[in-house]
């Protein structure tokens, strides 16, 4: 396993983090396995565990929590708030109001005094960076929160965040989490140069294209995925975008057995190959799906594989970039781009 420090913040994290989207009804995980999954991925030499409040309505946390107990102080522990939790309308979103309350929730959940790396889940247009960054400062002195981060942040909302942070004299946003992978390169363009210039710790997710890039999606084989369960209009190759994806995977699938590695091997060399990337989240949800995913620690590919990479998906290049969530919304509301 290779570690990197986060950011500027001088925390050594591994390239590898496990993420826990999938404990508990999102990937129908048990608590046992859930336990399993965190067992081998410490033994293995993962030290950062990512979860989120929304993540099965808290069932996530409460299962990292419960498999943590009694080894809190050996792992790097970062969560999200910010996404709808209920019907409630202020049960969400950037404001002291909710933030305050909700990372309490987080707390009791995850069983812990303090999380490591508290992170907005999404942009909230509705609340200002002062507002929020004002909560999340006096959250991280009263020694809830040591660091605080955004998560699929558009470049323009981070490089704001930052000069709201310096105008006001707050804390600032030390990470950043947003989608990544060969197929989904856009962020080249914008996020991950504006990372770079302001130090952040860029946490990846999404690196293996919610299973396009697992070896499951092949030409001719039925996809039977979980993600192919409940978004089937992702794997309809029938849609030209997912046309596209499928033939850059048929070359990309050429490219890795060329290289004598696996798909998941050369989706996970692959992001973490940038500079900007601090660590991979991967989101196994069985001990088999984590082998697999672990086997990619120490991959480190060729400049002849990247550049192979580069002649089937260009740098910067999205292939469904409809499905991106750092999109502004004057872009998908005619409204907001019409008033």
């Amino acid at each position: 396993m290779q570690y990197r420090t986060l950011g500027r913040t001088g925390v050594q994290v591994s390239s590898l983090a496990l993420g826990a989207m999938n404990f508990g009804r999102i990937g129908r995980t048990t608590q046992d396995e859930a336990t399993a999954l965190v067992d081998a991925a410490l033994e293995a030499g993962i030290n950062l565990i990512d979860t989120a409040d929304m993540y099965s309505d808290g069932e996530s946390e409460e299962m990292v929590g419960k498999a943590i107990a009694g080894r809190r102080d050996d792992i790097v522990l970062a969560t999200k708030a910010g996404m709808p939790m209920g019907d409630e309308r202020n049960h969400r979103g950037g404001s002291r109001r909710w933030l305050v309350t909700e990372l309490d929730n987080s707390l009791r959940r995850l069983g812990v005094d303090h999380v490591d790396l508290y992170q907005i889940h999404r942009w909230d247009p509705a609340t200002s960076d002062e507002e929020t960054l004002s909560a999340l400062t006096d959250l991280q002195r009263a020694g809830k929160i040591r660091y605080f981060g955004s998560s699929t942040f558009p470049a323009h909302r981070i490089v704001q965040a930052q000069w709201a942070a310096r105008e006001h004299h707050l804390g600032r946003y030390v990470t950043e989490q947003p989608s990544y992978s060969i197929l989904q390169r856009g962020i080249e363009a914008h996020v991950l140069p504006v990372t770079e210039e302001y130090g952040l710790g860029v946490l990846v997710w999404s690196p293996l294209a919610s299973g396009w890039l697992s070896g499951a999606v092949r030409a001719g084989r039925e996809v039977t995925t979980s993600r192919s369960a409940f978004m089937p209009e992702r794997f309809d190759v029938t849609l030209p975008f997912n046309r596209a994806r499928l033939d850059a995977v048929e070359q990309l699938a050429e490219v890795a057995d060329e290289a004598g590695l696996t798909m998941i091997q050369l989706a996970l060399g692959f992001v973490i190959a940038h500079p900007a990337v601090t660590s991979a989240l991967i989101g196994p949800r069985t001990s088999d799906h984590l082998r697999a995913q672990l086997a990619a620690a120490d991959t480190e590919l060729p400049a002849d594989v990247l550049d192979a990479i580069d002649a089937i998906v260009a740098p910067g290049t999205d292939l469904a970039a409809h499905e991106k969530y750092d999109t502004p919304p004057a872009l998908l509301d005619p409204s907001a781009r019409r008033r």
